[in-house]
């Protein structure tokens, strides 16, 4: 990469998540990484890791990206100490099981305020610094939930704002094309992260892994590496794309 660049990685302090595992790939990459998390020590801990293994410049910040003032914030913090931003990675977000029947019109809203209002305020305060510069690539963890109707672990509010985030990333890359900025989405399908973690056991998991053609569960290098492959100055053609990650447990 000739110009030095910040990826800037919501989400990303869980050890064993995709985000974490996303940053690690964005700085092999060459990027310089801003890690935001909703846990401040989490946040610092990824950006620690991340810039011993790379060696590259890493900043954790505290923010939660349902709430305008302090996704400001830590971005102007971001701004203020590593180069421009050139890519994000919408990855924050919550899951839930709760059936729609059952559903309180609350918890219904938490899973849109965080997975798609995050997604809106993070990408708003950053995307017209992108396209003011000519360059940038925004991408959105959706779900294969989304895609399939649930089915997996989430319920309908969860698969609702998954599918609301495919819909966002295609309308914003009509949008931001000719500035050079490109918007994808990545669906990851069954991927061992702390949210399968201990839901996976004996006959479930024996079933759940017959039933993807490549029989095994995804890991998060798998979706990492995709999220990098979009990234790169190099991926500048793809735009308004989706890329399944599920191993072809859902072909369509």
């Amino acid at each position: 990469m000739t110009t030095p660049r910040t990826a800037v990685v919501t989400g990303a302090g869980s050890r064993r998540g995709i985000g974490r595992a996303t940053a690690h790939a964005l700085a092999a990459a060459g990027h310089h990484i801003a890690v935001l998390d909703l846990d401040k020590d989490a946040a610092e801990d990824a950006a620690r890791e991340v810039g011993a293994r790379h060696g590259v410049e890493a900043l954790g910040l505290a923010a939660d990206v349902c709430d305008a003032g302090a996704v400001d914030a830590a971005l102007k913090q971001v701004e203020a100490a590593l180069p421009p931003v050139g890519v994000l990675v919408n990855n924050a977000g919550i899951t839930s099981p709760t059936r729609f029947l059952d559903v309180t019109p609350a918890e219904w809203d938490r899973i849109f305020d965080v997975n798609v209002r995050g997604g809106f305020l993070v990408t708003h305060r950053v995307a017209a610094g992108m396209a003011e510069r000519g360059y940038g690539r925004i991408v959105f963890l959706s779900s294969v939930s989304a895609q399939r109707g649930g089915g997996v672990f989430g319920g309908v509010a969860y698969s609702a704002a998954k599918a609301a985030l495919l819909g966002f990333a295609r309308s914003l890359a009509r949008e931001l094309g000719p500035s050079g900025v490109t918007v994808n989405s990545v669906a990851p399908g069954l991927i061992d992260t702390d949210i399968t973690q201990g839901k996976l056991d004996g006959e479930r998991k024996t079933a759940m892994i017959a039933d993807v053609p490549v029989r095994r569960i995804g890991g998060v290098e798998d979706v990492a590496d995709v999220i990098a492959f979009l990234a790169r100055p190099e991926s500048g053609y793809l735009t308004g794309v989706t890329y399944d990650v599920n191993g072809g447990s859902h072909i369509h």
